[in-house]
């Protein structure tokens, strides 16, 4: 009876499938006869093309190829194999051998280099070299995978201590049947938070009404919020309940809360203060009891005193409030979020891709995440499209980002700044990004519009007054 021990070596073994690629039968039959003793098994043959769709199609994760292949030479062959798969093991072997080569094999991604004629010693240690990374790299995935449910919060993944705070502090809320005001910058998941305080709350059998206030006007907003009687305006050709009525025992979650105007706001702090709703068009007061989150990406607090927001409605809101972190603050949670993105696109795409290449990751890693985490879910969503591979590369990634200077942007250019050019510059840069449009540029920054325009009046005051004094030294 076979060892557990043994059943570990041989099933890497066997998961590896070799590929031998020589253009010399002789030399295939013997290495064919000599991997098979060492308990591999290999598929000879002497076609490129062929050897590069075994690996295509994931037949095959360790390929033999001699140096001198007709029709692609051995470093052609390493470059193509690198552009369809970077993750499969590549063995050089050539009966002209030099330190030089060597280097160069192994710096276009070769594993190992021998010389011929092989010596068995040295390819069986290569061959279980390959196996062993091959099985651990198959563990680590695993255990990533497992580490992604165990991490996974009602379909929000973290592991950075800010977000381990978010999800302790919603789990303490969302047992209490009170108000919630999530804020944070735009497309960092602050309705994921509002549906997982819903999911674990005591009403979750109960239903959730989603509402966005900024993508209606006033008169339709209402009419969403507290439902209409017929003939309350021109179209409202029958009577409809509204989302407060709808949810009713549940909760609503009013998303850019911040966008509404001061009229809509104290209807809002009626439903609060009262528990009680006026349909458009009725003077019948119909009393309701639901749990309002509501989320924003502005400085509410700045809104008040600009007039902008009401007190009384900010005070209710804000009792208890969580602030879900921007992506540059929890950069950490990174790779957790390709991975979990990559499960998602894979299911929805009918795709396989195992992973992203190393150069992927890592200009990934180096980008700043304007968008925050719906910016990183899009760019895995298109890449997942467009990789034809079992690994995105740069290659599939949007074209910004390929071109993107890995150096930073200031380069040789960079000079030591005060905290309030920094503070310019980074606004100047948003504003170019969102083509001046203020109110995007504000939701990039995660700042109300009017924290921005007071940002923009002092910069420019500031240059005004450094011109003068300027020009009286002169």
């Amino acid at each position: 009876m076979a060892s557990s021990k043994t059943v570990e070596i041989a099933a890497p073994k066997r998961a590896l499938t070799p590929c031998i690629l020589d253009e010399d039968p002789a030399q295939l039959e013997v290495l064919s006869a000599v991997i098979t003793e060492m308990g591999y098994e290999p598929i000879p043959t002497s076609d490129p093309a062929e050897a590069l769709q075994l690996v295509k199609r994931g037949r095959c994760r360790l390929v033999l190829v001699d140096m001198h292949t007709p029709g692609m030479d051995g470093y052609e062959f390493l470059d193509q194999l690198s552009r369809s798969d970077p993750g499969v093991h590549v063995i050089v072997m050539t009966g002209e051998y030099t330190l030089e080569s060597a280097l160069e094999a192994i710096r276009r991604g070769a594993a190992d280099f021998l010389p011929k004629p092989i010596d068995q010693v040295r390819l069986r240690k290569a061959l279980d070299d390959v196996a062993a990374l091959y099985d651990q790299r198959r563990r680590v995935k695993a255990l990533e995978e497992q580490l992604l449910k165990d991490l996974e919060f009602h379909g929000i993944v973290g592991k950075s201590p800010v977000m381990l705070e978010v999800f302790d502090f919603a789990r303490k809320v969302a047992r209490h049947y009170t108000n919630v005001l999530l804020v944070g910058p735009t497309g960092t998941g602050k309705e994921l938070v509002a549906r997982a305080i819903h999911q674990i709350s005591p009403v979750s059998q109960q239903k959730l009404a989603v509402c966005n206030c900024s993508a209606m006007v006033d008169t339709l907003l209402e009419s969403q919020l507290f439902g209409h009687v017929r003939g309350a305006f021109t179209g409202a050709t029958d009577t409809r309940p509204g989302l407060f009525e709808y949810a009713n025992g549940g909760t609503v979650f009013l998303d850019e809360v911040g966008e509404t105007s001061l009229a809509m706001q104290a209807k809002l702090l009626r439903v609060i203060q009262n528990r009680e709703i006026q349909r458009v068009g009725s003077p019948e007061v119909r009393q309701i009891n639901v749990r309002l989150i509501a989320a924003t990406n502005r400085d509410l607090r700045a809104e008040v005193l600009t007039g902008h927001f009401r007190e009384d409605l900010f005070y209710r809101l804000s009792s208890i409030q969580i602030r879900v972190p921007s992506l540059t603050e929890r950069l950490e949670d990174i790779p957790l979020l390709m991975q979990f993105f990559l499960k998602k696109y894979n299911a929805a795409y009918g795709k396989n891709i195992s992973g992203l290449t190393r150069r992927a990751q890592t200009v990934l890693l180096q980008h700043p995440w304007p968008g925050n985490v719906r910016e990183l879910e899009n760019v895995i969503s298109s890449a997942c499209i467009t990789a034809t591979g079992d690994f995105i590369d740069i290659g599939d990634l949007p074209e910004q980002l390929q071109h993107r200077n890995p150096g930073g942007a200031e380069g040789d250019d960079w000079r030591p700044l005060s905290l309030d050019e920094v503070r310019k510059v980074h606004i100047q840069r948003v504003l170019e990004m969102c083509q001046d449009n203020r109110l995007r540029a504000a939701q990039v920054l995660g700042i109300g519009r009017t924290s921005l325009y007071r940002y923009l009046k002092r910069d420019k005051m500031a240059s005004r007054s450094k011109a003068r004094s300027g020009g009286a030294a002169a």
